[in-house]
């Protein structure tokens, strides 16, 4: 084989092995972490990126013990737990996933017709997507999704081809939106020590303050560590491993693709912050950025109308590619946990992730304000949706050790140290997390019912 005939093998063989990845990346990559990296980047300028850097670090070992799992485990995870605990106990863990996918996903859709909006431009007041616009498009995208989905014969393949594409695009786009805000290089770099800003110093747990409003300036920093350390996205990965039909000769390398594809999340996630930073911070607040286009709009009379484009692509792109897998996550989980399928291509997985992409597209027409247009009542899906936090992040986090016990057992070979340390630290923190969203959950609860 000539050399140039190796090389391009080789990068055949680097670009397919870090599919998994990729396709984990593009989970937890979504519009959520755009805006909350926005405000963050608004209200602290560069002094969080160490914690960001953190969180993919945590990250990047809980997704390489999920690749290991996948690897070395006999069965499926779900069955796996199902064996020691019980069918009840692995349902419990496939009706969480589910529901926290299922929900997020409307954040996904609001995010389409977002990026959409700015895309399209409109000669009146309302948007194009306002109204019947807006439920047409979302369930005319929702119908392509579900088509696609049962489409093909073999999943895998096309997912992961798209969300290469996907990727790119929005490497591209916040790229560009990074070289025009100039940042100062040695303050980005100073970012990176770890430090508390003042006002997170002062309390560290939520609290009622003046006329009962609920108080938390960790809030925006909480949101990033959850929308980076997605403990789902971990567990998935063993899933996707399993459908890749790695063996744990190839753990190694799976090690090394999950590293690289979470610090391609972890890198797009600092780009979004250090622009929001760099031309934000000092001049608006963060309360502002309520939505993603209000981030978009906010950095058009700095960068002008195409870097309002790019940004919007970006979003677009992050939104799309987050739309099928994250569905399938909670599909794809909640069928092996009812020992329905594991594969993606099979019948049940197939019907759970298009009732995911469902429910997130109902819950989408209520959230974005389109109820009026249906007959219905708005619901607050981040309310629902932090409180299912509450159990899913410490309970898969529990699992994953377990099954990291599990697979010592049958293979005979220890998980790495390393692994299990920083598995330990990501379950110390989704505890944590949980800790404190169930405390805000319940001051805003208590608020409403005073």
């Amino acid at each position: 084989m000539s050399q140039t005939a190796t090389a391009t093998h080789t990068r055949r063989g680097i670009w397919r092995s870090i599919g998994p990845a990729i396709i984990v990346a593009s989970v937890v990559l979504g519009p959520g972490s755009i805006l909350i990296s926005s405000r963050v980047g608004v209200q602290f300028g560069y002094s969080m990126l160490w914690m960001l850097l953190g969180a993919s670090i945590l990250m990047m070992g809980t997704m390489a013990l999920g690749a290991r799992l996948g690897a070395t485990l006999k069965a499926t995870p779900c069955d796996e737990i199902a064996r020691r605990f019980g069918r009840g106990a692995s349902i419990l863990i496939g009706v969480t996933v589910f529901l926290i996918v299922a929900l997020f996903q409307s954040s996904n859709n609001i995010a389409v017709l977002s990026a959409l909006e700015l895309l399209i431009p409109a000669d009146e007041g309302r948007g194009v997507m306002s109204g019947w616009g807006g439920v047409i498009a979302l369930v005319l995208l929702n119908a392509v999704i579900i088509a696609t989905l049962f489409g093909f014969k073999r999943l895998y393949h096309p997912i992961e081809r798209l969300m290469m594409i996907l990727v790119m695009i929005m490497l591209v786009a916040f790229v560009a939106n990074l070289i025009a805000a100039g940042p100062p290089i040695l303050e980005m770099l100073a970012g990176l020590v770890p430090h508390l800003p003042v006002e997170a110093r002062r309390q560290l747990v939520p609290y009622r303050g003046d006329g009962g409003a609920v108080v938390d300036p960790w809030w925006p920093i909480q949101g990033l560590l959850g929308t980076t350390l997605s403990v789902a996205g971990a567990f998935y990965q063993a899933y996707l491993v399993r459908e890749k039909g790695w063996g744990l000769e190839q753990v190694r390398r799976g090690t090394v693709d999950s590293m690289v594809g979470i610090a391609i999340l972890g890198g797009i996630s600092m780009m979004i912050m250090v622009t929001a930073g760099t031309v934000l911070h000092g001049r608006i607040e963060a309360s502002e950025l309520k939505t993603v286009d209000d981030v978009a709009r906010q950095l058009e009379p700095a960068f002008g109308q195409w870097a309002k484009v790019l940004f919007s692509t970006g979003l677009f792109a992050a939104a799309f590619s987050s739309f099928f897998i994250n569905a399938a996550v909670g599909g794809t989980v909640l069928s092996d946990s009812l020992k329905l399928g594991s594969s993606i291509d099979a019948r049940w997985p197939k019907l759970l992730t298009t009732l995911a992409l469902l429910v997130g597209m109902v819950l989408a027409l209520f959230s974005a304000g389109l109820a009026h247009v249906i007959g219905g009542q708005s619901v607050d899906v981040i309310i629902y949706a932090q409180a299912l936090t509450v159990l899913g992040l410490p309970l898969l986090a529990i699992a994953m050790l377990y099954l990291a016990r599990r697979s010592r057992l049958q293979t005979g070979r220890s998980t790495p140290l390393w692994m299990l340390i920083i598995a330990l630290i990501a379950s110390a923190a989704a505890v944590a997390l949980a800790f404190r969203t169930a405390w805000r959950v319940y001051l805003l609860m208590t608020a409403q019912a005073a």
